[in-house]
């Protein structure tokens, strides 16, 4: 018997891969695993992304192969698809390498790296039509959809051109039909993801599709939530603040990574804004949609930033007052347009920095999350913590994975629930609630 595990890394995009790959293997007569130790080929989906992704993916496929030196593992993902030749001359402990341009082939690689072959495997790059998922790897209620692949805005630091290609959009009744199949099976949130969104439908129809396909959703029957992630704020196509207002399941949820504030750097960024045109943005949701939340990210330590552009990074967090924050560090991507760049920041005064950003956004996200103190939401239960009589959710303010969430003290909810409860109080970056049957 023929039987997988699969250990993901990296983004939720590179989750929806691995369902992907795990539907495609059982179809072709494989037994999906509960664990690597019960699996014949272990299966790393990489990351290959920054620099501490990079190395973490490859530190997986090591441990694994020295914690089952008689099994098979097969390295897999972006870092597959970026350096395929490289880790196949380079990387023995690996029995295969399968890159993540055609995932239709994973059968073929797995069956391979199964039998000691060592295949190298990186298709060349189709256009985005994925396969069907019948197994999520998520929280229970819980589902990404993938709405298109790859980017064309290359800007200068990224390297997933290099990776996934120019912007691939998807059939839109295609992307249509797998929401109601997720509704109709139970999953209460959906998330919708691209590697921006703003720019879906560019590629396929000339024009911003996002809004045309968030007022489709709306024609779906049921109890579900939609939530909508990875906008450039370059591209905000401001008719999904339209569909918002119109269908409460649509969450008024904004993922907007500006990642800085200075001219000069968000020039050499290759990124088109600035402090005053997305500080209008902001202005523009929050009038449209009171209820707003808005998360970005900041990318600090970009060649050529001096101390100047990041007191303007900083002057443009305080007037921003972003709901959710990231800050990250500039990684040195090869084959990228700013590698080459002169002015390479030192990483000490990048982690500096990234400290003051992140230090700074404790008042800020506390301050905003103060107003959902004394309201209602319905939440969605994660998991259980039993010996404490808590639950861990999320309610339309928390994204999975990046944001703070509900604590839900009381009550007896499973995981997968849906729950109305009342906010109480602001705990650190988490909401306490209580469920709204318990309030006296």
């Amino acid at each position: 018997m023929k039987s997988f595990y699969i250990d993901n890394h990296g983004c939720a995009k590179n989750q929806v891969d691995a369902e992907e790959l795990s539907a495609r293997l059982r179809a072709e007569g494989w037994t999906e695993a509960d664990s690597s130790s019960g699996a014949g080929l272990i299966i790393v989906n990489t990351c290959g992304f920054i620099e501490d992704a990079k190395k973490e993916s490859l530190e997986a496929v090591l441990a694994f192969k020295s914690a089952y030196p008689d099994k098979r593992v097969l390295m897999a993902g972006c870092m597959a698809q970026r350096y395929a030749d490289a880790l196949g001359a380079e990387l023995s402990e690996a029995d295969g390498v399968f890159g993540n341009g055609d995932l239709s082939q994973i059968g073929q690689a797995a069956d391979a790296a199964l039998e000691g072959r060592h295949e190298v495997r990186a298709p060349d790059i189709l256009p985005y039509a994925p396969g069907r998922r019948d197994r999520l790897m998520g929280f229970p209620r819980q589902a990404y959809l993938k709405l298109s692949e790859g980017c064309s805005n290359n800007c200068s630091y990224c390297a997933i051109p290099l990776i996934r290609g120019g912007l691939s959009s998807r059939d839109p009744d295609d992307a249509l039909a797998e929401f109601s199949a997720l509704v109709s099976s139970g999953v209460y949130e959906v998330c919708l993801i691209g590697q921006d969104l703003g720019s879906y439908g560019l590629d396929r129809a000339g024009r911003q599709l996002l809004p045309e396909f968030l007022s489709s959703l709306s024609s779906v029957s049921g109890d579900f939530r939609v939530r909508f992630l990875y906008i450039h704020p370059d591209r905000f196509p401001r008719g999904i603040l339209d569909a918002c207002a119109k269908d409460s399941r649509i969450v008024p949820y904004f993922d907007l990574p500006f990642q800085h504030a200075s001219a000069p750097v968000l020039k050499a960024m290759n990124r088109h804004g600035g402090p005053e045109r997305y500080l209008g943005l902001l202005s523009d949701i929050r009038w449209a949609l009171p209820d707003a939340v808005v998360r970005s990210t900041f990318l600090v330590g970009f060649p050529g930033e001096g101390d100047d552009d990041f007191r303007a990074l900083r002057d443009f967090q305080d007037r921003a007052r972003l709901d959710w924050l990231g800050a990250f560090s500039y990684s040195r991507e090869e084959d990228t347009a700013a590698y080459a760049m002169k002015g390479q920041v030192p990483k000490r005064v990048a982690a500096r920095r990234k400290r003051e950003i992140e230090e700074a956004q404790l008042p800020i996200t506390a301050a905003a999350l103060e107003r959902w103190v004394g309201r209602d939401q319905r939440v969605l239960v994660e998991e259980v913590i039993d010996d404490e009589d808590l639950a861990i959710a999320r309610g339309p303010a928390n994204a999975p994975e990046v944001d703070g969430a509900v604590v839900v003290v009381g009550g007896e909810p499973k995981p997968g629930d849906v729950v109305a409860v009342r906010v109480s109080a602001v705990r650190g970056v988490d909401l306490e609630a209580v469920p709204l049957d318990r309030q006296s």
